[in-house]
C-alpha cells in the first residue's frame, strides 16, 4: 500500500509555485497566447484550435477596451480618486484606453431627475462615455455604511442608457473599488456597490478592492504606503480590460458566425 502511494506521489505534477508577496500585471492582455489561462501549466499540445478561438485571438490583438473610470469626492485629490488612478493604471497596463470622471466633474453634476426632459453638458459628456465604454471602475467611499451620494447620482444619470441596444451596464465588466476610514463599513459597501452594478445588469468583476484610509495612504496620485493595495488596486483594473476583451470577442465572434463581420464591435481599435 505505501509503494502504490509513493508510485502515485512520484506520477503527480510539478508542485504549484509559490504566490509572490505583490501582485504583478505585467501581462499584456492584447498579447497573450490563448494557452495562458489553463491551469497547472497545462499545454495544448498537437489538439486544432476550436474555430472560435482562432477568431478571438486573431480579435484580441487588435483590440483597445474603452474603460471608464468614476469615482473620487467633492475634495480633489482624493483618497477614493487617487485609489481609482491605480486601477486605471492597472487597465492600461493591460492594453486598454481609459478615461477618468473624478470626484469634481461628479460635484458639477445636477441631481438626477428622470421627468426632467433636459441634460446639463456634463451629464451628457457622462453618459456619452459609458455609452461607448467596454467596462467601468467605479471608486467610492463609504459614508456611514454606504455608496456616497456623489458616486450614486451619476450612476442614477445612467438611467438614460435605458432604451440603449446596451442599456444600462449591459455586457461591460465593472470593477469595483471602496475607501473608509477603518475596516467596518469597507466590506457592506463593496457588497452595496456591486448590488447597484447588478441592478444595472453590470458584470462586476470577481476581484473587488477596498483601502482602509487609516492604515493606507496615498501621498501623490503615484504613490501608495502599501504596495500590496496597489496591486490589489490594479488587478481590479486588469480584470476590467481581461473582461471587456472577452465579451467583445464574444460579440465579434457571434457576429462572424452570423455572417456579419467585425466592424460594429471596432470601432475604437484605430485609436
Amino acid at each position: 500500500m505505501r509503494r502504490a502511494r509513493g508510485r502515485r506521489a512520484a506520477g503527480a505534477g510539478p508542485a504549484p509555485l509559490a504566490s509572490p508577496a505583490g501582485i504583478s500585471i505585467e501581462r499584456k492582455v492584447v498579447s497573450r497566447p490563448a494557452s495562458a489561462s489553463l491551469p497547472c501549466q497545462f499545454e495544448p499540445g498537437d489538439q486544432a484550435p476550436h474555430p472560435r478561438e482562432r477568431i478571438l485571438t486573431a480579435f484580441d490583438q487588435h483590440r483597445r477596451p474603452f474603460i471608464v473610470g468614476i469615482g473620487g469626492t467633492t475634495r480633489a485629490a482624493s483618497s477614493t480618486e487617487r485609489a481609482l488612478n491605480f486601477a486605471l493604471r492597472g487597465a492600461q497596463a493591460a492594453g486598454a484606453r481609459t478615461r477618468l470622471f473624478d470626484g469634481p466633474f461628479l460635484h458639477s453634476l445636477p441631481h438626477y431627475a428622470p421627468e426632467h426632459n433636459s441634460l446639463s453638458a456634463a451629464q451628457i459628456e457622462l453618459i456619452e462615455a459609458v455609452r461607448d465604454a467596454d467596462a467601468v471602475i467605479i471608486a467610492t467611499p463609504g459614508y456611514h455604511g454606504g455608496v456616497s451620494g456623489l458616486v450614486k447620482n451619476a450612476l442614477d444619470t445612467l438611467e438614460e442608457l435605458r432604451a440603449d441596444p446596451r442599456p444600462y451596464l449591459d455586457g461591460r465588466a465593472v470593477g469595483c473599488i471602496v475607501t473608509a476610514y477603518g475596516w467596518q463599513a469597507a466590506g457592506t459597501v463593496l457588497t452595496s456597490l456591486r448590488s447597484i452594478v447588478h441592478a444595472l445588469r453590470g458584470w462586476p468583476t470577481p476581484f473587488g478592492a477596498t483601502v482602509n484610509t487609516l492604515e493606507t495612504r496615498f501621498e501623490t496620485a503615484d504613490t501608495c504606503t502599501d504596495t500590496k493595495v496597489a496591486g490589489q488596486l490594479e488587478t481590479v483594473g486588469a480584470q476590467a480590460a481581461e473582461f471587456a476583451l472577452a465579451f467583445a470577442s464574444h460579440r465579434a465572434a457571434t457576429a462572424v458566425a452570423a455572417g456579419g463581420d467585425f466592424a460594429p464591435v471596432l470601432k475604437f481599435a484605430s485609436n
